[in-house]
């Protein structure tokens, strides 16, 4: 069997992300024909910078679900065919069985595994942990800040202070005290993972209940349903076969295994609650600094003669009138997530060595990047666009924003 040509490699590529072109075409033609009903995300398909960014953005993200149920992938992100050690791209595979793909379309790395295969994997590593470890760290955020900036004085004092202190540590050097073999075995990632935790379950309850407080038929069993799940998924979370902390000198119980619909590695779990801890306190800072501005506006003082109270105020008065500014930093920390999480794949941090996160396969290209090329290319351009998108994106949402 020959070796692919460049123009037939860049053809089986494309094709194999068939179903990536498929999903973004019908998610375009969808947004742009109902955009003056979907508010601002419709008026961000008026701005071309935020739609490149969008396209570049769901471009992954549709590449790393469709990659999760291998329907782009051609080999295990994980195996290693003999004789394929860095073999450069389209080269094919000696002996393929019947159904196996036939070629290495980007080439073999240093351990004969498949450089694409293993790309469209780190994809969905991505997908998993940097938005919602985004996510997770504005709910502890939003929760703090808008408190802190609405009742001022010694409250607002202390949580700054906590802030600050976490702030002023180096961020990749306190990433590498969180993610240290050490440090783990002592259970305070799954400590710390019992805390930040339990703010989204907090914010949904105080959420909803100072929306409903004057219907209380339709919102205690509204309560009682959300929070149940919410608390079950939270003991999900943070359990690990059926332990929230078992390390041979404390054990402490957690949701039993027949109960845990999750499977969370060790590793993620330290890699999430990281990104969680050192992404909160900036945000409780914004949200702190809109939260004092926002304050002294007309509408909150309308609220507050009508009798509303504290916490209907900061979530259904303020926070909706943050959404801008708070939109965009959701955006540009997602960038800077998936930076933090390639930068420690990169130094063997966190995830598994042998995971196909961009991190970890660009370091193991780089080995012998005078040589060849190939291995880590792929995901150094990957994480380029990624990131050039979410940055794209927040562009043209800024810029959309403030034109209302």
């Amino acid at each position: 069997m020959e070796p692919l040509s460049t123009m037939e490699i860049i053809g089986r590529v494309l094709y194999q992300f068939s179903s990536v072109w498929v999903a973004l075409i019908l998610l375009f033609a969808l947004s742009v024909a109902f955009k003056r009903r979907l508010g601002l995300y419709g008026k961000l398909f008026d701005s071309p910078i935020g739609m490149i960014g969008f396209g570049l953005v769901m471009f992954w993200v549709f590449t790393g679900i469709f990659g999760a149920m291998d329907l782009i992938v051609t080999h295990d992100p994980l195996s290693q065919v003999s004789g394929m050690k860095n073999k450069v791209p389209g080269t094919p595979l000696r002996g393929a069985e019947d159904g196996e793909y036939a070629w290495y379309l980007l080439g073999g790395d240093n351990l004969a595994r498949d450089v694409f295969s293993r790309m469209v994997s780190g994809a969905w590593i991505v997908v998993q942990i940097a938005p919602l470890a985004t996510l997770f760290a504005f709910m502890v955020g939003i929760t703090l800040g808008l408190p802190a900036g609405y009742y001022g004085g010694r409250l607002d004092t202390f949580l700054s202070f906590l802030a600050n202190l976490i702030l002023a540590f180096p961020v990749i050097l306190l990433f590498y005290l969180l993610v240290t073999p050490e440090i783990v075995a002592t259970g305070v990632p799954n400590y710390m993972a019992a805390v930040l935790f339990i703010f989204p379950i907090v914010f949904i309850g105080v959420l909803l209940n100072s929306r409903y407080y004057t219907r209380p038929n339709f919102r205690t069993p509204l309560l009682i349903g959300v929070l149940g799940v919410a608390i079950w998924l939270y003991l999900a979370l943070i359990s690990t076969s059926g332990y929230v902390v078992n390390n041979g000198d404390v054990a402490i119980p957690g949701l039993p295994s027949v109960l845990d619909p999750f499977d969370i590695p060790g590793g993620i779990l330290v890699v999430f609650v990281s990104v969680v801890f050192v992404n909160s306190p900036t945000v409780f800072r914004i949200v702190r600094g809109l939260a004092l501005d926002i304050k002294t506006r007309d509408y909150v003082a309308a609220a507050q003669t009508r009798g509303e109270g504290p916490w209907y105020i900061m979530l259904w008065e303020i926070l909706p009138n943050a959404r801008g500014p708070l939109i965009v930093d959701f955006c540009l920390r997602i960038g800077y997530t998936t930076i933090l999480l390639g930068t420690l794949g990169f130094f063997g941090l966190g995830l598994p060595p042998e995971s196909p996160d961009w991190g970890s396969t660009i370091n193991e290209g780089r080995k012998l990047l005078s040589i060849y090329l190939h291995p880590a290319l792929p995901p150094a351009l990957a994480l380029l666009s990624l990131v050039l998108g979410l940055n794209l994106l927040a562009d043209g949402l800024r810029e959309e924003s403030l034109k209302d």
